[in-house]
């Protein structure tokens, strides 16, 4: 045991260094694998909810460019047949028109309308004929401030409703967005749309916005400029039914659509996942998402020549996904579990790396042990030879000798029973006399005093003391002051220097003592002043006075580190 504790290195080991460091990095670098996973995941559900918002830009972009080409078809065979006839009259309107509309669709538009350019002198001719036409109220309408010198009235509109009705007799000339799309409309000879105008057909000026397609119808065979223009066949188009008409909300899956108007400054088609949507612009009609999301898809449409743009707004979404959230959750418990694995790992290393310390140190105490037990044994058993010596040189009889090693065994058997309550540590100097000296102090005639300051002694010098403790008060209770009840005996102690007590025996009031006896060394005496003093490394005064015994004994007090040989278990590993 001793060769495997010395081969052993007892330096920590970097994971014992840190028992509560090391569970906090295993779990803070699961936990970063697990973030850095569930990054990659939203990052993946982010790319494919934007090529989903992609495809539904690209499903509605894709209906209402059906729709507005459906409708420009319709305008430019109504332009057609328009540019063969001297003069377009209602009947031939109206049945060409029901004819193109069998099913009643018109594409999300209000219908398809006549408009006529007129020369502003002969609008009173055109409003007689309207009327005696069968439009009694018809009066030609121009926005204010106008000053063009003809006029574009609308003539007929199909189907023949009440909301457009409202449009009839309106000079479309007049206002500026109409104006502009008309002129262009009959530089280019194509479908040309307007910009974002409140239709005629709304009850209130401020009402929902929309726009309106035309397409010139130009005399066959003129070739004056003034002459040639004969008016537009056009489609009005409420935004909001335009909107809702052109897609299947069923194919959205959640998202929003808005519809501005955008002919100059656009921006290009792309996602913009920062959630900003078109600045400074109202949407002409909208679509609203199920929530909003902020994540938005732009898309430009050109209708009939003019620019207008399309956004798609995401649904909502969950913070995140499902599949995140497991491995959150999963990389959580996983990380947790390695947390608790590795403190109880970490913990038992520096708890099994303690305990060999100790049993290093153990195994180092009993060998100190075993050589400080033999050593003891051999002083005590030295001295009890020398006090058999003694006693056996001095006794007259076989009984005097017992008896006399009797009780000096017991005396050192005694100061034995003390160390070993001290596990072999430090004695107090008051235990030592009073073990001695308890047989005398039980008996109410004895007169014993003793006091002093706590010192403590050690093992060797505690035996020590109580050897010469006991001679001395075997030799007072045959001679001195425990052997008459005048006698008292007085023990006091103190400390004489940093490392030396002083212990003083004194005898008072007992016989007065035999001069013979002063000169005779007798065995106490001599055990005293050899082995007593040859163990405390300090000479005995031992005085036979004629008032009594009078004894002062030196004993050292020493560290306890300079005589224990057991340590307490560590409770630290450093």
């Amino acid at each position: 045991m001793e060769k495997l504790l010395a081969q052993k290195k007892l330096t920590a080991r970097w994971y014992e260094r840190w028992p509560r460091g090391v569970p906090v990095g295993i779990f803070a670098l699961t936990m970063a694998v697990t973030v850095l996973s569930v990054f990659a995941i939203e990052r993946a559900e982010d790319q494919r909810q934007r090529a989903q918002m992609a495809q539904v830009a690209q499903e509605v972009a894709s209906g209402i460019e059906r729709g507005s080409n459906a409708n420009a078809a319709y305008l430019r065979s109504s332009a057609a047949l328009f540019a063969t006839q001297q003069m377009v009259e209602a009947p031939l309107f109206r049945t060409f028109v029901r004819q193109l509309h069998l099913d009643g669709r018109y594409v999300g538009s209000d219908g398809i309308g006549w408009a006529m350019k007129v020369r502003r002198a002969d609008v009173p001719t055109v409003e007689a004929i309207m009327r005696s036409g069968g439009l009694p109220d018809f009066r030609v309408r121009s926005a204010p401030g106008t000053g063009e010198a003809h006029v574009v009235p609308v003539m007929f509109i199909e189907p023949d409703s009440d909301r457009n009705r409202r449009a009839i007799g309106f000079d479309m000339f007049s206002e500026s967005a109409r104006r502009a799309a008309m002129i262009q409309a009959e530089r280019t000879g194509q479908p040309t749309a307007t910009s974002a105008v409140v239709l005629q057909q709304e009850r209130q000026s401020a009402g929902e916005p929309g726009f309106l397609v035309y397409m010139p119808v130009f005399a066959l065979g003129q070739t004056d400029p003034a002459t040639k223009l004969r008016g537009y066949v056009y489609s009005p188009f409420n935004a909001q039914r335009f909107l809702e008409s052109s897609i299947d909300e069923r194919r959205l899956q959640g998202a929003g659509v808005r519809l501005f108007d955008a002919p100059d400054g656009a921006p290009k088609s792309g996602t913009k996942a920062s959630g900003m949507k078109v600045s400074g612009m109202k949407a002409m009609a909208a679509i609203a998402p199920d929530e909003n999301s902020g994540r938005v898809v732009h898309r430009p449409l050109d209708i009939a020549g003019h620019g207008f743009l399309l956004e798609i707004e995401a649904p909502a979404t969950p913070m995140l996904s499902i599949m995140s959230v497991m491995t959150l959750l999963f990389g959580l418990l996983v990380a947790t579990l390695l947390l608790v694995l590795a403190r109880l790992l970490t913990q038992q290393a520096v708890e099994d790396r303690i305990a060999l310390a100790w049993f290093e140190q153990q195994s180092s105490i009993r060998n100190s042990l075993t050589r400080e037990l033999n050593h003891r044994v051999k002083n005590t058993l030295a001295n009890v030879l020398s006090i058999i010596s003694l006693t056996r040189r001095r006794a007259t009889s076989l009984s005097d000798f017992a008896d006399s090693l009797e009780g000096r065994i017991r005396a050192l058997s005694a100061t034995h029973d003390l160390l070993t309550q001290s596990d072999w540590g430090t004695t107090p100097v008051a235990l030592v006399v009073q073990a001695e000296l308890a047989p005398y102090a039980q008996d109410v005639l004895r007169h014993l005093e003793m006091g002093g300051p706590d010192v403590d002694l050690a093992p060797n010098d505690a035996l020590s003391l109580g050897l010469a403790v006991h001679e001395l008060a075997t030799n007072a209770a045959k001679y001195g002051a425990l052997s008459v009840e005048s006698g008292r005996v007085t023990i006091r102690w103190e400390m004489a220097g940093e490392d030396v007590a002083r212990i003083e025996w004194i005898e008072r009031g007992g016989p007065e003592i035999n001069p013979e006896l002063r000169r005779k060394r007798g065995f106490g005496t001599e055990l005293i002043e050899k082995i007593v003093a040859h163990e405390l490394r300090h000479p005995v005064d031992l005085r036979f006075e004629p008032e009594g015994v009078r004894c002062t004994l030196l004993i050292p007090v020493r560290q306890r580190g300079d005589f224990a040989i057991r340590q307490g278990r560590p409770t630290r590993f450093g």
